[in-house]
C-alpha cells in the first residue's frame, strides 16, 4: 500500500498551483512500536492533515494530489470534516491543524458549493484540466448530500478522472437507533445510503474505527494516482467515528510520493504492432481521451509525421491533433465527420489509442465495415485494449507511440501517397461543410446553434477551452469544431450529464488560476440543461471567477427531440410549451426569462437578439473580468444552413408492434440498419 520513494518537496505545491520541482527522496527513519510519537487528533483532523501532504509525480514533476475540499455540511459532517478545514487554516483556532509543536503542514482550502452533484462535476472538471494529477475532495452530510454524490461520483468513474468523496455516514457505534436519515435495512444492519456508490466507485470502504482510516486512506490515494484504475473513490465516514480522537503515529502524516507510473509495451507485443502497422493498407488512428491523459498529443503528431496515418478522434480525445494538422480528420462515429466514417468503413487496420469504443465511437457496430479490418489497441488497461478482439499492446498511450515509432523507424513504412491524398482532399470538402454550417448571410436574423459556434470560431484563440456535455450541442462539436489546442474541447460524453458544464467550468477555473492571467473559459448551455443545475453560478460569483457563460435558448430537448422523430416517438414530451386542449404540449412556449434568472444569481447578463448582436456579445464576454452570461434565442436551420446530419448510425431499439405511422416507418429503418452490425472476432 505505501508508495515507493516517498519524497520531502523543496516547496510544497499550493492549490491554485498544484505542482512543484520533484526533489531527491529521502528514506523515513524506521522507529520501533516502544519509541514512536504520536499525534493525538480526531479521525477526521487526522483525515485532512493526511491528505494535504500527499503528492503524485510524473515525468520529474510532483503535484499536490488533493488541492482543495469542496463541502456543504450538515450533521453528518459538520462537527467532523467541517471542524477538522476550519483547524486547516480555513478559519480561526489552531491555525494549519498542528499540535504538540510539530511543523507547519500545508493547508487544505475549503470550497462552498450549492449542490452536491455539482461540487463533483467542479472537482472532475479540475481533475481533467489538471491531466489528472491534482484532484478535488468532496464531503457531505449524510442521507440526501450523500445520495446526491451518485451521479457525479458515476461521471468520474466512466470518464476515468479522480476525485475524492467523503460523505457524512450514520453511527458505528449506534448508541440510537435509527438516527435522522438513516436507511433501515430489515436483513443487514451494516447498510447505509452511502452503499449506492459502490457500483460507481473504483475504491470504497467505510471507515468504521479510528484505526481503519490508515489502510483506507493509503488504499484510496493508491487508486486515486493509478492512471489504469482512477475515478470515484469513496471513504464513508459515521459521524461518531469522525468525532472520536486516536493517538495516530507520525509516519502517517508525512510526506508521500505516489508516482504516476508510463508503463512500456512488452517486446513482444511491440514487434506484433510494428507487424500488423507494416501489413496495412488503409490504416486509421482512433485517438480516445487516453491521448489527452496522458500528454501524448506531440507524440502522436510525430507517429503521424513518420507514417502520415490519418487520426480521427472520439469526443475525449478531440484536440489530439490540431484541427488544421493534415493528418486530423476530425471526429468518428455517430456524432462524427464524413471523412472519418468513409475511412473507418474501409480501413483494413484500426489502431486505437486511449480509447473505450463505445457505441457513439464505433457506431454501434456498424461502421468498421471492412471484412478484413483488424484492431491493434494501445491503452493503458488491459480491459479496454482487448476489446474488438483486437492485437492489444498495454502501455501509457505516450510511451506505446514512442516505442512504436521507434520501433517503425528504418523499416520503410509509410501509407501510400494515394491513401493520403485520398484524406486530404475529403477533408479540404468536409472543411466547406463547416463554413456553410457556419455562414451567417443575414446579421438581422436570429441565429442557429451552429451560427452561435462559427461566431464563436471567428472569437477565440488557443488560450480558450470549451466546455459541454450534453443535448444537440456534443454533435454539432464534434462535427464542426475547430480545435486549436489540446485542451481547448472539453466536452464530457462518457456520461453525457446535463448540468455538468457550469459546475465544470468552475473547476477548470480553478486549475488554470496559476497563470498570468485567467484563460478563456465558457460553459455552452441549452435551457434544457440550464434548469437542471444553475446553481454553481452562485459559486462563480463568490469566487470572482471570470466564467462565460453561454444560455441557447430553443423551447425544449432539442437533442432528444430530434432522436424522438427519428425513432417514431413524434417528440413527444419534448418541448417546453403550455399544455393543450388535447392534453399534448403543442400551445405557446413558456414564458421563463433565463436571462433573469442567471442576472438574479449575480451574472452580468448580455442579450442578444441577432446575429450582430450576439457577435458583440462574445467579444465582450471574453473580454469580461468577471463572471458574464450571453442569452440568445435560436432558431433551428431552415433557410439558413444547419449542421450535417449524422454520418454514422447509433442503435436506438425502435417499437417492434406500433400502430402509427411515424413508428412503423421508423422500425423498417432499424431494422435495415441493425442488419449491418456485426462482431469483431
Amino acid at each position: 500500500m505505501t508508495p515507493t520513494s516517498p519524497a520531502t518537496p523543496t516547496s510544497p505545491a499550493t492549490p491554485t498551483s498544484p505542482e512543484s520541482p520533484a526533489s531527491p527522496a529521502s528514506t523515513p527513519r524506521t522507529r520501533s512500536a516502544r519509541t514512536r510519537s504520536t499525534r493525538r487528533l480526531t479521525t477526521a483532523q487526522a483525515l485532512v492533515a493526511f491528505l494535504a501532504r500527499q503528492y503524485t509525480e510524473r515525468d520529474g514533476r510532483r503535484h499536490r494530489l488533493i488541492s482543495a475540499t469542496w463541502g456543504i455540511f450538515g450533521h453528518g459532517n459538520v462537527a467532523g470534516i467541517g471542524q477538522a478545514l476550519v483547524e486547516a487554516g480555513n478559519g480561526s483556532g489552531l491555525r494549519n491543524g498542528d499540535r504538540g509543536g510539530s511543523r507547519t503542514a500545508p493547508r487544505m482550502p475549503y470550497l462552498q458549493g450549492r449542490n452536491e452533484q455539482a461540487m463533483v462535476h467542479a472537482a472532475v472538471g479540475y481533475a481533467r484540466q489538471s491531466g489528472r494529477l491534482s484532484a478535488h475532495a468532496v464531503t457531505t452530510s449524510i442521507g440526501p448530500g450523500a445520495t446526491n454524490l451518485v451521479t457525479g461520483a458515476a461521471l468520474a468513474t466512466i470518464n476515468h478522472l479522480p476525485v475524492l468523496l467523503l460523505p457524512g455516514d450514520t453511527f458505528a457505534t449506534r448508541p440510537a437507533d435509527p438516527v435522522l436519515q438513516q436507511l433501515e435495512v430489515p436483513y443487514a444492519g451494516d447498510v447505509s445510503v452511502n452503499d449506492c456508490l459502490r457500483p460507481v466507485s473504483r475504491y470504497f470502504d467505510r471507515v468504521t474505527r479510528p484505526e481503519a482510516l490508515i489502510p483506507a486512506a493509503l488504499q484510496a490515494m493508491r487508486v486515486l494516482a493509478d492512471p489504469a484504475e482512477t475515478g470515484a473513490v469513496t471513504l464513508a465516514l459515521p459521524q461518531d467515528v469522525q468525532a472520536e480522537a486516536y493517538d495516530w503515529p507520525e509516519e502517517f502524516f508525512a510526506e508521500r510520493v505516489w508516482p504516476v507510473r508510463r508503463p512500456a509495451p512488452d517486446a513482444a507485443g511491440l514487434e506484433a504492432a510494428v507487424r500488423a502497422v507494416r501489413s496495412a493498407r488503409r490504416p486509421l488512428i482512433v485517438a480516445g481521451g487516453g491521448v489527452r491523459h496522458s500528454g501524448a498529443e506531440e507524440t502522436l503528431a510525430a507517429f503521424t509525421a513518420a507514417t502520415r496515418i490519418p487520426v480521427a478522434s472520439t469526443q475525449a480525445g478531440k484536440g489530439s491533433l490540431r484541427h488544421d494538422h493534415p493528418a486530423d480528420i476530425g471526429g468518428i462515429g455517430h456524432t462524427g465527420t464524413a471523412t472519418a466514417a468513409e475511412l473507418a468503413r474501409t480501413a483494413d487496420l484500426v489502431i486505437g489509442v486511449g480509447t473505450r469504443y463505445t457505441d457513439f465511437t464505433t457506431a454501434s457496430g456498424t461502421l468498421f465495415e471492412n471484412p478484413a479490418v483488424r484492431f491493434l489497441n494501445l491503452n493503458i488497461t488491459g480491459f479496454d485494449a482487448h476489446k474488438l478482439a483486437a492485437l492489444p499492446l498495454v502501455a501509457d498511450a505516450r510511451t506505446g507511440l514512442e516505442a512504436l515509432t521507434s520501433a517503425l523507424a528504418g523499416r520503410g513504412y509509410r501509407v501510400d501517397p494515394a491513401y493520403e491524398t485520398e484524406y486530404t482532399g475529403a477533408k479540404e470538402a468536409w472543411e466547406e461543410r463547416v463554413e456553410a454550417s457556419f455562414a451567417t448571410p443575414d446579421p438581422t436574423a436570429r441565429p442557429t446553434q451552429t451560427q452561435v459556434l462559427g461566431l464563436l470560431d471567428t472569437l477565440v484563440t488557443e488560450e480558450d477551452i470549451l466546455i459541454n456535455a450534453a443535448g444537440s450541442l456534443p454533435g454539432d462539436l464534434h462535427k464542426l469544431w475547430r480545435t486549436r489546442s489540446r485542451d481547448q474541447y472539453h466536452v464530457e460524453y462518457g456520461y453525457s450529464c446535463m448540468g455538468y458544464e457550469i459546475p465544470a467550468a468552475i473547476g477548470v477555473l480553478l486549475a488554470t488560476a496559476a497563470r498570468p492571467r485567467p484563460r478563456p473559459v465558457w460553459a455552452l448551455v441549452g435551457d434544457g440543461t440550464y434548469l437542471m443545475n444553475p446553481t454553481e453560478i452562485v459559486t462563480a460569483v463568490q469566487e470572482s471567477l471570470p466564467l462565460k457563460l453561454v444560455i441557447l435558448q430553443n423551447h425544449g430537448y432539442a437533442s432528444i427531440g430530434g432522436l424522438s422523430e427519428a425513432v417514431g416517438g413524434e417528440r413527444f414530451g419534448t418541448a417546453y410549451r403550455h399544455r393543450d386542449p388535447d392534453g399534448g404540449f403543442t400551445g405557446p412556449p413558456l414564458p421563463v426569462d433565463l436571462a433573469a434568472n442567471a442576472a438574479s444569481l449575480g451574472l452580468r447578463v448580455l442579450r442578444a437578439t441577432t446575429v450582430d448582436d450576439l457577435r458583440k456579445a462574445l467579444a465582450q464576454a471574453r473580454d469580461a473580468e468577471g463572471p458574464t452570461c450571453v442569452y440568445v434565442e435560436t432558431q433551428t436551420p431552415d433557410t439558413v444552413s444547419g449542421p450535417p446530419p449524422a454520418q454514422a448510425w447509433w442503435d436506438v431499439p425502435v417499437a417492434e408492434t406500433a400502430s402509427r405511422p411515424a413508428a412503423v416507418k421508423a422500425r423498417e429503418e432499424y431494422e435495415r440498419q441493425v442488419a449491418a452490425r456485426r462482431r469483431h472476432l
